[in-house]
């Protein structure tokens, strides 16, 4: 009688494990659910875009704005890349984009490597001003960075756009960098100076290698805001010849009539080498991240 009654009672009695289990898998049917409608939202304007860049303007003002492209025209790509200079622009996007970030990734990597395993003097001053310089809007210093450039004869030359970028990219950098450098052991590298190496080789063979997953994350950072940047272009560079992909659209907006599809198609293109960087690089910037937020 005894084993039958407590048969009873664990059969009315709920098993707890089960309502675990059922209630973790609606937390995940919620998470990805939640999940799936952000990604749709951020992925939607892309596919729109891209059908965008497919219409006529006869077509682009008749019919709804989210209808498909009736008879898909792919000679805008064809004419913007060989009659819109867009081959050209896409070039000074490459060589000034890939410039400042090479020149602020080292640069910022110096700097962080000095302040976190040197002792000096000025150390913390040095790390407060760079830290000073998130605070400046960086469109306030257009018109004395344009007299400055003005005086040295830089206007209309890619490397004012490039050390600009790098100049207002420093302190970002370094403090990403940082978090992470704090975290690196200490013990390698004081193996490194018992078995005699210099600073330099130290640097490059030791440190350097190590901070590979941060290093992803201030790539991409500094990649979409020189790629993406307007204001600094349009001030600083006049010439045809040297303009980047964000100023280059201009021409296909006149003082009559706009080629609604070959801005689209040159959208569609700028576009394109950010998302290449982005799907080789997630999986490192989401380490970059997660190492560089722990200050150990």
């Amino acid at each position: 009688m005894e084993i039958q009654s407590k048969q009873q009672l664990n059969k009315k009695m709920p098993v707890p494990r089960e309502r675990g289990r059922l209630s973790r898998r609606l937390g995940n049917i919620v998470l990805y659910s939640v999940l799936g409608i952000i990604a749709a939202l951020q992925i939607y304007p892309l596919i729109w875009l891209f059908f965008f860049s497919l219409k006529g303007d006869a077509e682009i003002f008749s019919n709804s704005p989210f209808a498909l492209p009736e008879s898909p025209k792919w000679e805008n790509y064809v004419t913007v890349w060989s009659q819109g200079n867009i081959d050209l622009y896409f070039f000074n996007s490459i060589l000034v984009t890939v410039s400042a970030v090479v020149l602020t990734v080292l640069l910022a990597s110096f700097v962080t490597f000095a302040i976190t395993r040197m002792q000096w003097k000025l150390n913390k001053l040095v790390l407060g001003l760079f830290m000073v310089g998130i605070m400046i809007p960086v469109h306030s210093t257009l018109i004395p960075l344009f007299q400055f450039f003005m005086k040295i004869h830089l206007i209309d030359h890619p490397l004012a756009i490039i050390l600009t970028y790098t100049a207002f990219n420093l302190p970002l950098t370094i403090m990403i960098l940082l978090g992470f450098y704090y975290t690196l052991p200490r013990e390698v590298e004081e193996a490194a100076v018992m078995d005699g190496c210099s600073v330099h080789r130290i640097f490059f063979q030791i440190t350097l290698p190590m901070t590979t997953p941060v290093l992803s994350t201030t790539v991409i950072i500094n990649m979409i805001y020189n790629w993406n940047e307007f204001v600094f272009v349009n001030t600083f560079i006049s010439s045809d010849s040297y303009k980047t992909l964000t100023v280059g659209i201009q021409n296909f907006i006149g003082q009559y009539a706009t080629d609604w599809g070959a801005i689209g198609a040159t959208l569609m293109i700028s576009i394109i080498p950010i998302l290449i960087m982005f799907f080789f690089l997630s999986n490192r910037i989401v380490e970059g991240i997660a190492a560089g937020s722990v200050k150990g």
